[in-house]
């Protein structure tokens, strides 16, 4: 087993140089600021991967950070927190925690192949409209196979992976929600072997190719967002259950804004994202390139009208390109009483996009 885990150890280093090939003969050519972020993806992609199957114990699972400032993976936001654990389909696990000051918080379960692959369909989600809370915001639940009292989520033979969420419209100086998963049957001493972690190894190479297998994203045509649309339950990767999106990319000039106009439905949370081609948020510790709908100034019919540009025309719903001349644009609705309508975008000076 020694020259198999040797194997699986290198093949997996491997995969890490080739994510470096795949940047370096991107068609048409990234710009020097994707071709950055591309190299920082490489080494995100890695601590997830290795949070989730090298480390990852579905005997005894520690949900652990997988977006963050300094951690760009699966299209993430500023707006939010997600953590990750793998799980047991045979198992129960208890799930406790608080939800501080989130306006939406859930878990996820998905199912899939197995063996690394992306999953590839939604086992069950719990949010906080079927979560019960105490007076100080703490709540419980149960993972298992088998019916359970009081909030209970099934675990299908295929579940794989538990995904929390969590959103705040002030996430620098709102409470983070807590949360702890603990299995109420686990094993006396954690199963360690070549074998096992040989199989971890491959799992994490399997996972990161596949995460790169649709990056670079190209969305076109620019200036241009798509219809909406609700998450299905069969969704391939770690998407929401309860949400409806919306994509869609600019290409824009120093001198150019592109106006984004709609109007959202009633639900718990919405944000507007800026992305480069990996699905990530440009640095958003320096300025604001991502908007919630708890900071965006409405019209008077409940409509909203937010400014894309590299530098601000002095509009309230600014959001920045950080110096971009292209990337993608996100919409999320969580919890959205019906599909929101297609916002609409037209390209103009600069100077007209004041307000």
């Amino acid at each position: 087993m020694t020259e198999a885990l040797s194997t699986a150890f290198n093949e997996l280093l491997d995969e890490l140089r080739a994510i470096e090939r795949k940047l370096l003969t991107a068609d048409p050519p990234l710009s020097e600021p994707d071709l950055l972020d591309g190299y920082r993806l490489t080494f995100s992609l890695l601590r997830v991967t290795v949070d989730a199957y090298v480390w990852g114990d579905r005997d005894n699972p520690i949900l652990t950070d997988v977006i963050g400032p300094y951690l760009k993976w699966g299209g993430d936001n500023s707006d939010a927190f997600y953590q990750l654990a793998p799980l047991d389909p045979n198992r129960t696990y208890r799930v406790t925690g608080n939800r501080g000051d989130a306006v939406y918080l859930s878990m996820t379960v998905y199912g899939g192949p197995g063996g690394g692959q992306y999953s590839n369909r939604i086992v069950g989600t719990v949010n906080d409209r079927n979560l019960e809370f105490d007076v100080d915001g703490n709540f419980e639940f149960v993972l298992s196979p088998d019916p359970q009292d009081g909030t209970w989520l099934k675990l299908d033979p295929d579940a794989e992976f538990a995904l929390t969420r969590d959103y705040l419209t002030e996430p620098g100086t709102g409470r983070r929600p807590e949360w702890k998963i603990e299995a109420l049957d686990p094993p006396a001493r954690r199963h360690d072997s070549a074998e096992d972690l040989t199989r971890r190894l491959k799992a994490a190479k399997t996972w990161l190719r596949e995460q790169v297998s649709f990056l670079p994203s190209r969305i076109g045509p620019p200036n241009e967002i798509h219809e909406p649309f609700p998450v299905p339950e069969h969704a391939y990767g770690w998407s929401a259950a309860d949400a409806a999106y919306a994509m869609g990319a600019y290409e824009l000039q120093p001198d150019q804004a592109l106006v984004v106009t709609g109007t959202s439905p009633e639900c718990v949370f919405w944000n507007l994202c800026l992305w480069n081609p990996f699905l990530h948020t440009f640095d958003y510790t320096y300025e604001r390139v991502t908007i919630n709908g708890a900071h965006v100034s409405y019209e008077p019919d409940g409509s909203w009208e937010i400014v894309v540009s590299d530098r601000d025309p002095g509009h309230p719903n600014w959001v920045s390109t950080a110096g971009r001349a292209t990337g993608l644009i996100w919409l999320r609705w969580f919890l959205p009483e019906q599909t929101p309508p297609r916002p609409q975008c037209r390209v103009v000076n600069l100077d007209q996009a004041a307000r």
